[in-house]
């Protein structure tokens, strides 16, 4: 299939909210023939590419990016551009090699990062023009290939979350699916096959300048701390706006291979399906993916499970990949399992002795955020009180409000006593305070206490966040391409 877009008067001056517009239009123009023709092949895409609007709002998205005062390989960031007033020259700059077959991407600077456990894990810094056309790049290609992924895969993709797949798992565990294959991908970013990728993005673009692209950005190499460069020949770009993308158009594979019986025509594909599948003694299974953290759900016995997971590395091996033996393992709910953060368990209710799929905070998830507390708080460090307890805020915020839809009141309730804990602690080292100085700085004269504050800055209280189950929303998740679209 080879469709055009229809040509803009570049000269016309238009303000931004035009531009983002006419480009969120053209996305849902690709993503409704990719809808309506499932093997459609799309040509053409490369002008759409290095087209002015869509670099201009590219760069937007990465100077908004939390790591645009970070700087590649040539050394420029975002701040620096803009204050300078080039950014129109620097994107004409950028439209113009890609037009005239210059452009080549740079190599990711490396940086290691820790992680808990004494380890490291790389982290890629690509340079800005390489960031902006990722990004543009990805707004070409995400629309169309919406159209194909499955339902059951949610990370890193529009207007989907963690959880959404939280939701589920517990939902199907609340329907008998409580045989788990708990797995992870290892090192899954690093160890992609690229010809799998380029072959599959090759199924859906005949545009051979765009799948060049992509093979350029999978080649680009990196270079390490120590100065030395190295070449990429597998795994997707470090660190890059496109590899997420990228990683979904090859896991993809994965969804397809376990979701095929729930497809129109499957063993599973209706209710009437499954519970003739069941009255036979067969399992039903699903899968619930989050990038390359995955877990595939039964309602039959461990037996399921183990094929399951049999298949899984069949598939895997396929594209250069296979299951992490540390962090892989077949388990009952009755046991619980670990997923995002979360810590899932079929278990009795209290009082009632009803059973039901528990969602709670998972252990490492608190012992992380206890962990950043203590860093923030050191019994000597001279910091002003205000810097602190606005530090401790933006750690405490995003991490209640990501959790409040688990069963999360005692562990929010220890987590306010924690952090007061650590910050009186800390003061009382600093200042050499006995208990009474601590009492005259935080009690009311009736004897309650005051929320620690310093400079109109309060320290927030986790436990006035108010906790609420997440409702599921299956397959009625909206895409942000659906919208009608004028002809």
């Amino acid at each position: 299939m080879k469709v055009q877009d229809a040509p803009v008067n570049s000269g016309a001056a238009s303000t931004m909210v035009d531009i983002r517009d006419r480009v969120a239009r053209t996305q849902t123009k690709y993503h409704q023939w990719a809808m309506a023709d499932r093997q459609a092949r799309f040509g053409d895409l490369f002008n759409l590419v290095c087209h002015p609007d869509r670099l201009l709002v590219a760069w937007e998205h990465v100077a908004r990016n939390k790591g645009a005062r970070t700087a590649g390989m040539d050394g420029l960031t975002v701040r620096q551009i803009a204050e300078r007033g080039e950014v129109e020259a620097f994107l004409a700059g950028i439209a113009a090699e890609l037009k005239d077959g210059t452009y080549r991407p740079s190599p990711v600077r490396q940086r290691m990062i820790p992680k808990p456990g004494g380890k490291s894990r790389p982290l890629g810094i690509p340079t800005v023009a390489d960031r902006v056309v990722q990004q543009s790049l990805r707004m070409v290609l995400e629309p169309i290939f919406e159209a194909d992924f499955a339902p059951v895969s949610y990370g890193f993709r529009p207007r989907r979350r963690a959880h959404d797949a939280v939701a589920e798992i517990h939902f199907y565990a609340t329907h008998g699916y409580r045989w788990v294959l708990d797995a992870d991908i290892e090192g899954c970013f690093d160890n992609i096959d690229h010809q799998v990728v380029l072959d599959r993005v090759r199924q859906r673009i005949a545009d051979k300048k765009i799948v060049a692209l992509v093979r350029a950005f999978l080649k680009s190499g990196v270079i390490t701390e120590l100065g030395e460069s190295r070449g990429t020949y597998t795994g997707t770009p470090q660190g890059g706006i496109i590899s997420p993308l990228l990683a979904n158009i090859a896991l993809s594979v994965l969804d397809e291979a376990i979701m095929a019986p729930w497809q129109p025509g499957g063993e599973q594909s209706t209710q009437s399906g499954r519970a003739k599948r069941r009255y036979h003694g067969l399992g039903n299974w699903r899968i619930v993916r989050y990038a390359d953290d995955f877990v595939i759900m039964t309602n039959g016995g461990r037996d399921d499970v183990e094929h399951l997971q049999e298949q899984v590395t069949q598939v895997l091996n396929g594209i250069g990949l296979r299951l992490s033996p540390a962090k892989t393992r077949i388990a009952h709910l009755s046991e619980g399992i670990n997923f995002l953060g979360f810590h899932l368990q079929w278990r009795q209710r209290r009082g009632s002795g009803q059973w039901c799929c528990f969602t709670m905070i998972g252990a490492k998830a608190f012992d992380h955020v206890k962990q950043s507390i203590r860093s923030l708080t050191p019994r000597r460090s001279p910091r002003p009180l205000a810097d602190v307890i606005s530090e401790i805020n933006v750690v405490l915020k995003g991490w209640t409000y990501y959790f409040r839809h688990a069963v999360a009141g005692r562990r929010f309730s220890f987590l306010r006593y924690f952090t007061w804990r650590r910050i009186v602690a800390w003061r009382r080292a600093l200042h050499r305070w006995n208990w009474t100085k601590v009492t005259r700085w935080l009690q009311r004269p009736n004897g309650s206490w005051k929320p620690i504050s310093d400079r109109g800055v309060t320290l927030f209280d986790p436990t006035k966040v108010r906790i609420e189950p997440y409702r599921y929303r299956g397959a009625r998740i909206p895409s942000p391409y659906d919208r009608p679209t004028a002809a």
